[in-house]
């Protein structure tokens, strides 16, 4: 089988169309076209279904599919690894973060970052769910956790505690709310099951497992959208509930609640120069930045 199969395989797979997949592979659509028929024709057998809203692999294709990708992933390390040889800080980083961090704590940092070592290219990896941001996919992860594997590398950056926010005009409208001892009684914005990363689970199912009015969110930006426009109260981490001035904190950091922050590296690339300078870099300001978060309070 001609490895060359299983690029074009990838590409068609993950653009779905014949126009899409030429364009991940430089080529023209009739040249992708050209292609799958002689492969299909070659090994007698059927990739993909064809109809008019494009392609969907075949059971055949599937199990291709699945090794091009595993493939493609060790071409990937194999090519990091050879350009790491190189001890210049420059070429590609894969950075990956939950969206709310990088939106609040990583953006800033990373745009000194490129303007001081503008030779080093970033890619940034974000999701709602930590669960999903694989270690393999990225030179550097920074994620919040407690009890990290033994066998990642790293380093702790802080402990981020997390307190009740919610903004002026939801705490005009409810002068009377006793957050500490009567938390049933407030409207409140929660995580749903996704957030299992979250250390304030216990705090939910000590004091609200009799709350009545709950607003459930898959991601911690729309918790902290919803509390800024007024909806309800939220447990966030201080970092998002101090990052401007829609919030007030209602409490003091949630006792026994807080969660490590950590800087994870990947094996396979920690020793090039260009994922060295950007981790010290980040371990550097995000240190700063945190002491900075509590002097302010």
């Amino acid at each position: 089988m001609d490895w060359d199969y299983l690029r074009y395989i990838h590409a068609l797979a993950t653009g779905g169309t014949l126009a899409k997949a030429g364009e991940l592979l430089g080529v023209h659509q009739t040249t992708v076209l050209r292609r799958l028929d002689q492969m299909e024709e070659a090994l007698n057998v059927q990739f993909f279904e064809r109809s008019r809203d494009g392609l969907q692999l075949t059971p055949v294709g599937e199990t291709a599919f699945r090794e091009a990708e595993r493939l493609t992933g060790q071409m990937e390390n194999l090519e990091r690894k050879l350009v790491g040889q190189d001890s210049a800080p420059v070429g590609k980083v894969r950075l990956a973060a939950e969206d709310a961090m990088m939106n609040q704590l990583l953006s800033p940092i990373l745009a000194e970052l490129v303007r001081e070592f503008p030779d080093i290219e970033l890619e940034v990896l974000t999701d709602n769910d930590v669960a999903n941001l694989s270690h393999r996919e990225a030179d550097l992860t920074l994620r919040p956790e407690n009890k990290p594997q033994a066998t990642l590398e790293g380093e702790r950056i802080a402990a981020v505690e997390s307190a009740v926010y919610g903004s002026a005009q939801y705490c005009r409208r409810h002068r009377g709310m006793d957050v500490e001892n009567h938390p049933d009684g407030c409207v409140w914005i929660i995580p749903d099951e996704t957030f299992s990363h979250l250390a304030t689970g216990r705090w939910y199912r000590k004091h609200l497992k009799h709350a009545s009015s709950v607003i459930r969110c898959n991601s911690l930006q729309s918790m902290h959208a919803l509390a800024c426009a007024g909806a309800g109260l939220a447990v966030l981490p201080c970092y998002l509930g101090e990052s401007g001035k829609q919030l007030r904190r209602l409490s003091d950091p949630l006792e026994g609640e807080s969660v490590d922050l950590w800087l994870h590296v990947n094996q396979d690339t920690q020793q090039m120069a260009r994922v060295r300078i950007v981790m010290e870099y980040l371990v550097e300001r995000l240190q700063l930045l945190h002491s900075l978060i509590e002097l302010d309070h």
